[in-house]
């Protein structure tokens, strides 16, 4: 006799109703719901479901939708709030475009709540294309950033999710490109427990994120998609992790094709599902019928994985009464709405840094008869979006964003200048021509102006995922941190003008600034902001926007000073490991006001291993614009039995204050942060001496000298020691 449907008791919990819907289903009916495009199964009233889906900076490659800066420009805010505020409206924006897809029957591809972002690997090394899509060099504030961004996309409702977030790419896994298939990241236990795994971590415990995705890589010898320490001992094991896995797309396939570490199809689904990846992007796990056959996996296993899949379907509302899941009645008309691209339009503004200022900026309409605008970014609509993108309804570039501020009184001169990475712009000019065909009129253009905004860079066709066609003999990454193409030489044609030069650069990733650092006036590092990023840009310039975002990574002067990029030793690698003499630090950027930090406080002289520890300061406002003070602390250990930092990022926040205004903040310290990582990559907790430093940014010179502000800073000391859990 037929059971009773259970799966659809909304009474019963999530888990329960999924093993029932997947004991229904037949061993091929299992493996099929293991595909990225589940097929549906009409008896059970299971409908098509495509799990891939993208929402890096707002909901990618399904139309319109509102497009937010770049997640590496959003990781300049250094404001988890700002963050989970940003993704929430995301998220809000799937639920309307996938509710309304459902209503039109189309089901495809990108139309799903299963999102793969955010992105959390550590951008260990500036030549990799596709550290944009990260929130940057160091794990606290990848860990920080993406927990707000997943608590926002998946929301706070008690019984459903509003998305499922997917932290991605799990492990270790930043670069090469053009190896990805077929590399062996080999790193240290402290390295991988020290900087590769916190931001996973804190995303599975505190965010509660619903997937993981494997990356395409092997970590010390084990394919992550298939990694038994990865996916099992650490992810479900120590993590204790409920949600699903996901494959990388077309990952699997890697196991026999390019690492060699299985021999067959069956071998290879039988490796990635006996470890726990339960999804995949691709169509190699049909092979799992053959594996079955064949003995070398168990149908329990595919079981387990289809139950969690189920249960995350069952989490997001699909198989309720739409009347009872609350996101469900998300109208199509709050998608692309006024105050979500308003809400874009703020986080282009925060997201700006402001590297070098001689005091032409803020620029004053009334004082200029003649701006040049000149650049291959300075009307490029491509420049603006990063990858992973949507279609936004309204694009604003630099050029459109500066007339729009310097209004009528100001003439507004432009010319492209040369192409982004090529001699000439023009195709019968490649033929025909040799030398620029676009140089001798931005030269024109500049001698003209009574100031010259230059905007420079990349855009997401020079820095990506292998593939990318503007350097795909780089597979999508950079082969050094110069400017490419003609760009060096207009930039020194600008300078030569002998009119002052305000440098513009939007890219990903840092850059080889080291002429515009010594020669123009001012330097603005814009990312890639946004649909109408060029208007913030613009509110920048002429002072209607205080910039306040700081470096989410470290500028180099060059690769020269790095290790190899195959090299996963963090020595030698950003602010906590570098050695040498950087262009601009990590948590850096400047003004146009001035803040002073005063009277810091420790809740305690000493604290007792396990404990943790609170700093409070006041911080004032002393410029005469308002503007957000970044404060950030850093935590310096005097004593380890190890070695560790310099320093690491401890905390931070954005304080927002009039002029004149001052504000009492507090930090709280964990004992997790005070622990040293040792080579068996256990975190232990030691005593010793510890210094706090508080400021707007590192306790650096090199940042010092570039502000002109020391950082506060006060000591503590930790009494016994403790080893804290995996």
């Amino acid at each position: 006799m037929q059971q009773p449907e259970r799966y659809l008791d909304e009474s019963l919990s999530f888990a329960e109703r999924a093993a029932d819907l997947t004991s229904r289903m037949t061993l091929e009916e299992k493996v099929g719901q293991m595909l990225f495009n589940a097929p549906a199964i009409p008896r059970l009233g299971i409908p098509f479901y495509n799990w891939w889906n993208e929402a890096l900076h707002g909901v990618a490659r399904a139309g319109v939708a509102t497009m937010f800066p770049q997640a590496i420009g959003l990781a300049a805010t250094f404001d988890e709030g700002f963050l989970e505020k940003v993704a929430d409206v995301i998220s809000t924006e799937g639920r309307a475009k996938h509710h309304e897809a459902a209503r039109k029957n189309d089901r495809g591809i990108y139309k799903g709540l299963t999102f793969w972002s955010p992105n959390v690997n550590i951008f260990r090394d500036p030549r990799w294309g596709r550290g944009h899509e990260t929130y940057g060099e160091d794990p606290y504030l990848t860990s920080r950033l993406g927990v707000g961004f997943i608590k926002g996309l998946q929301g706070k409702h008690p019984k459903y999710m509003k998305a499922a977030a997917c932290a991605k790419h799990f492990a270790v896994h930043s670069g090469p490109e053009g190896v990805r298939h077929s590399f062996n990241a080999v790193v240290s236990k402290k390295d991988l427990h020290e900087t590769y795994l916190p931001a996973f971590r804190a995303a599975v415990t505190e965010a509660k994120v619903e997937a993981v995705m494997g990356a395409y890589n092997r970590t010390n010898d084990e394919p992550c998609c298939g990694s038994k320490l990865l996916l099992k001992d650490i992810l479900r094991g120590a993590w204790q992790f409920d949600g699903h896995v996901t494959s990388d797309c077309w990952a699997i396939q890697d196991f026999h094709l390019h690492h060699h570490v299985t021999s067959t199809a069956p071998e290879s689904v039988a490796l990635a599902v006996r470890n726990g990846c339960d999804l995949n992007c691709g169509n190699l796990y049909g092979n799992l019928l053959i594996a079955v056959s064949e003995g070398l996996i168990e149908e329990s296993f595919i079981t387990e994985s289809v139950i969690r899949l189920m249960t995350t379907r069952m989490r997001l509302g699909m198989f309720d009464a739409q009347e009872n899941v609350p996101y469900a009645a998300i109208p199509y008309e709050m998608n692309d709405c006024g105050d979500h691209r308003e809400l874009a339009l703020e986080a282009a503004r925060r997201t700006m840094v402001l590297l070098k200022n001689d005091g032409i900026l803020p620029l004053k309409p009334e004082t200029i008869r003649t701006i040049s605008v000149v650049g291959p970014n300075a009307d490029s609509r491509r420049s603006l979006i990063g990858n992973y993108y949507g279609t936004p309804s309204r694009y604003v570039t630099v050029l459109e964003g500066i007339r729009e501020v310097a209004g009528d009184d100001v003439d507004v001169l432009y010319a492209e200048g040369c192409h982004l990475h090529k001699e000439q712009v023009e195709d019968l000019a490649r033929v025909l021509q040799e030398g620029s065909d676009r140089l001798a009129e931005a030269v024109s253009v500049m001698e003209r102006g009574d100031l010259v905004v230059l905007v420079l860079g990349l855009d997401e066709t020079l820095e990506g995922e292998e593939g990318d066609q503007g350097n795909a003999s780089a597979s999508g990454d950079k082969l050094g941190l110069d400017l490419p193409g003609l760009q060096p030489e207009l930039l020194r044609l600008a300078l030569e003008t002998g009119k002052p030069v305000v440098v513009v650069n939007l890219s990903g990733s840092a850059m080889n600034l080291t002429l515009a650092d010594e020669r123009a006036a001012a330097v603005l590092q814009a990312w890639y902001p946004g649909a109408e990023g060029g208007l913030a840009v613009a509110e920048v310039l002429f002072g209607e926007v205080n910039p306040s975002g700081r470096l989410p990574v470290t500028f180099y002067r060059s690769t020269d000073d790095l290790p190899e990029f195959t090299d996963y030793s963090m020595k030698n690698r950003t602010y906590r490991y570098f050695q040498g003499d950087t262009l601009y630090p990590f948590g850096y950027g400047l003004g146009y006001t001035s803040f002073v930090f005063d009277g810091i406080r420790l809740s305690a002289d000493s604290v007792t291993a396990g404990e943790s520890l609170t700093v409070t300061v006041k911080v004032g406002n002393t410029g005469k614009q308002a503007g957000i003070c970044t404060a950030q602390v850093y935590l310096t250990d005097l004593s380890a039995s190890v070695e560790v930092p310099h320093w690491s990022l401890a905390g931070m926040r954005p304080v927002e204050l009039e002029p004149g205004e001052s504000r009492e903040i507090s930090f709280a310290v964990s004992a997790r942060q005070m622990a040293i990582v040792n080579e068996e990559g256990a975190f232990v907790v030691e005593p010793g001496s510890f210094r706090i430093h508080v400021g707007e940014s590192q306790p650096d010179a090199r940042s010092i000298a570039l502000t002109g502000t020391p950082v506060l800073s006060a000591e503590f000391s930790v009494l016994g020691t403790m080893t804290l859990p995996e």
